[in-house]
C-alpha cells in the first residue's frame, strides 16, 4: 500500500509540475516567437497528456484480478509507456515542422534574455523532476514511473536546445540558428520516443529478457543441484510490475508427493529471493522415469533441453 500511494503521490507531482512547466514555456514563446522554445512547449503539452494517461494508467495497474483479467492489470504499464512514447515523436515531428517552417520565413527570435531566464527555470525544475521519477520508478519496479521520468528529462533535453538556440541567436546576430537547433532537439526526442515504444513493444510481445534468465538459470540450477534434481522448460513473461516464470522440476520415481511438493516450494522461494522484481513462480512436477514416454513427441513449447 505505501508504494502505491509513493507512486500516485509522485505521478501528482509530476502532472502539477507538467501544468506549470506549460504555462512558463508558452509564457517564455510568447516573449520571443522562438521556434525552439514553441517546440519544447509543444512538448509539454504531451507531456501533461502523456501523465494524465499515465495516471490513468497507475491507477488501473493495482486493481486487484478479476474474472475478465486474472492475471491482474499491470500489462498497462506497457501500453503508457508505448502511448507516452509515441506522442513523444509527434512532438517531435510538429518541432520539425515548425522549425524548417521558421527557417524558410527567416522568422526572428526577439526578447531573447527573458526567454533564456524563462526556459532556465523550467531546466532546474524538470531536471529535479526527472531524477526523482527514475529513481522512485526503479526502487518500485514501475515501469509507469520510470517511462515518465525519462519523458521530463527529455524535456530538460529540449529546454537546454532551446537555451543554446537563443545564446547563438544572440552571441552571432544569425537568427536561423534558433530553427537549427530545434531539428537537433527533435532528433533527440525522437530516439527517446522511439526507445520507449520499443521497451512497449517488448513487454507486450512478451520478448525474451537474456539477463533475467541468466539469474533464473542460475538460481534454478544452484537449488536444484542442493537436492539432486534436474529441470527443463524454464519460460517467464513480464507483466509490468510481476515477473510470471513456469519451469519442470524431475523428480525420481519413488518420491512421496508430500516431499516432492515441500522441494518444489523452497526451490520457489529461493529463485524468487534472488530476482530484484516481484516473481510468480509456477513449478510442474514430473518424475524422471515416465517422463520422455509421456512427452515422446516432444514439448513443442519447450525451448530448453533439460538441466541437470
Amino acid at each position: 500500500m505505501s508504494n502505491t500511494s509513493d507512486a500516485t503521490r509522485a505521478m501528482r507531482l509530476s502532472l502539477a509540475v507538467g501544468f506549470l512547466m506549460l504555462v512558463l514555456k508558452m509564457g517564455a514563446y510568447v516573449l520571443t516567437g522562438s521556434a525552439a522554445i514553441l517546440g519544447d512547449a509543444a512538448e509539454s503539452v504531451v507531456h501533461v497528456a502523456a501523465v494524465m494517461f499515465a495516471t490513468f494508467s497507475l491507477g488501473l495497474l493495482h486493481k486487484p484480478a478479476d474474472a475478465d483479467h486474472p492475471y491482474g492489470h499491470s500489462k498497462i504499464a506497457f501500453f503508457s509507456a508505448g502511448i507516452e512514447g509515441g506522442l513523444i515523436i509527434l512532438a517531435a515531428l510538429f518541432i520539425i515542422y515548425e522549425s524548417v517552417r521558421r527557417l524558410l520565413l527567416h522568422l526572428p527570435p526577439a526578447n531573447l534574455d527573458q526567454g533564456l531566464a524563462l526556459t532556465a527555470l523550467t531546466i532546474f525544475i524538470n531536471a529535479a523532476l526527472g531524477a526523482y521519477l527514475i529513481r522512485t520508478g526503479k526502487k518500485q519496479g514501475s515501469l509507469i514511473l520510470e517511462s515518465n521520468g525519462k519523458h521530463v528529462l527529455t524535456d530538460v533535453w529540449t529546454s537546454l536546445g532551446a537555451i543554446i538556440g537563443l545564446s547563438l541567436v544572440a552571441l552571432t546576430g544569425w537568427h536561423s540558428w534558433d530553427s537549427i537547433c530545434g531539428l537537433l532537439m527533435a532528433a533527440n526526442i525522437i530516439w527517446t520516443g522511439y526507445g520507449l515504444m520499443r521497451q512497449s513493444i517488448g513487454g507486450l510481445m512478451d520478448t525474451a529478457d537474456p539477463k533475467l534468465n541468466a539469474i533464473l538459470d542460475a538460481a534454478l540450477r544452484r537449488e536444484t543441484e542442493k537436492h539432486g534434481l534436474q529441470f527443463h522448460a524454464l519460460r517467464h513473461r513480464d507483466a509490468g510490475e510481476m515477473h510470471y516464470v513456469e519451469v519442470h522440476l524431475l523428480f525420481t520415481d519413488d518420491i512421496m508427493l508430500r516431499d516432492a511438493h515441500r522441494i518444489a516450494t523452497e526451490i520457489e522461494t529461493a529463485v524468487q529471493n534472488s530476482v530484484k522484481n516481484p516473481v510468480l513462480i509456477t513449478t510442474h512436477l514430473e518424475c524422471q522415469g515416465d517422463h520422455d514416454e509421456l512427452h515422446q513427441h516432444g514439448e513443442a513449447s519447450d525451448p530448453h533441453s533439460i538441466r541437470a
